[in-house]
């Protein structure tokens, strides 16, 4: 018997070693497209878990196999996996084949799975993405505003601008203005398509024609000044105090309160509503696309409901999706809707199902507040 229990010890020892039936290996290969030179540069894999670097794009290191990069990472089944591929930098992710950086590559897998993917392009190629600029925009560079970075300044005039020389027009005024009219120098290489829209909305007799300032952000200090912490408030006196004037005095518009609107998304929505319920004396528009109202260290909600002014006279439109970022804000907005109801404040809010939180999907909605505001009743 001693002999036998001897025996039994490694056989017990060794069947307890199983593999854990919660994970699941996931392969991932990435073909580099035949145009592209795989010779000088790693592919590494940066993603929303540990194993991928937590976002880092120098992390996790592909193994390269001819024209084919590949790695083998470990996942809890059912668990939803992004990522993006890299060159070891965010100047230096993938693009599509037409150029543009596409949205995360998302992964949910209850089993062993390969996955193949293809690389056409990176974007610190020369490789620009299809599109362009629709009708006339004149950039003003590199405007100091009064203790903040300079910055850029587009602004696009509506068709019949320069024909119709007695004609004085309503004026939007847009955040993040280098992702609403070029896909070149939009984040993800996708615009908002504003000008391409506007101009439809225009030539087709739906709104009124309107100019359309876009300012570029400050992207160190993007949050800060897009909220009401201290760079938030320059941020806002250089847009009244400063870039309004300007605007006004180089160009034909309606000075009043009723024809200035303000825009953006997220942060941008954030200080769009800030704008308008600080300074309803200057706008009296705004359109908040996937507004941070309360996201890690803002919260603008209270600001709202403590409120016991005067009700202000101004006109909202909110929205957002449902996937990922936009699930996570819903909290925030929903609070601030209730907020604004309790104070007996109206406001148009579309709720886009399945949309994620970047410049294509706002882009599909953008009309709708242009519609809103600049509307011919």
């Amino acid at each position: 018997m001693k002999r036998l229990a001897i025996l039994l010890i490694p056989f017990l020892f060794f069947s307890c070693k199983k593999r854990n039936t919660s994970l699941a290996f996931i392969t991932i290969n990435a073909t580099i497209d035949d145009n592209s030179n795989t010779n000088n540069y790693d592919v590494y894999i940066a993603g929303n878990m540990a194993a991928l670097g937590d976002w880092r794009p120098d992390v996790h290191r592909m193994e390269k196999n001819g024209n084919q990069w590949t790695s083998t990472i470990e996942i809890p089944k059912g668990k939803k996996v992004e990522f993006k591929f890299t060159k070891g930098t965010w100047e230096a992710e993938a693009t599509d084949k037409n150029g543009y950086v596409p949205t995360n590559h998302k992964i949910i897998s209850y089993s062993d799975t390969t996955i193949n993917y293809t690389i056409h392009h990176w974007k610190d190629e020369k490789y620009k993405p299809f599109g362009g600029i629709t009708g006339n925009v004149i950039k003003h560079e590199q405007i100091k505003p009064k203790g903040l970075d300079a910055r850029d300044v587009l602004v696009w005039l509506p068709p019949e601008y320069e024909k119709d020389q007695n004609r004085s027009y309503p004026v939007l005024y847009v955040h993040d203005g280098q992702n609403i009219f070029d896909p070149s120098t939009s984040t993800l290489n996708r615009d908002w398509q504003i000008d391409e829209i506007a101009d439809s909305l225009i030539k087709n007799n739906i709104i009124e024609p309107i100019i359309i300032v876009g300012i570029y952000c400050n992207p160190p200090n993007r949050r800060d000044e897009y909220s009401n912490y201290p760079l938030g408030e320059l941020y806002q006196d250089f847009l009244i105090k400063q870039l309004k004037p300007k605007i006004d005095s180089l160009y034909r518009t309606k000075k009043d309160r009723a024809n200035t609107a303000v825009l953006g998304s997220s942060m941008g929505g954030l200080i769009s509503f800030i704008m308008v319920w600080e300074h309803s004396n200057i706008f009296s528009k705004a359109a908040c696309f996937s507004p941070a109202f309360k996201f890690d260290k803002f919260d603008y909600v209270p600001e709202v409901e403590q409120y016991k002014g005067k009700k202000k006279d101004i006109e909202l439109y909110i929205d957002n999706g449902t996937v990922d970022l936009e699930a996570y804000l819903q909290p925030g907005i929903d609070n601030m809707m209730k907020a604004l109801k309790n104070k007996d404040y109206t406001f148009n809010w579309y709720l886009a199902e399945g949309a994620e939180h970047n410049e294509m999907a706002w882009s599909e909605r953008v009309y709708k507040p242009l519609i809103q505001f600049f509307g011919k009743k």
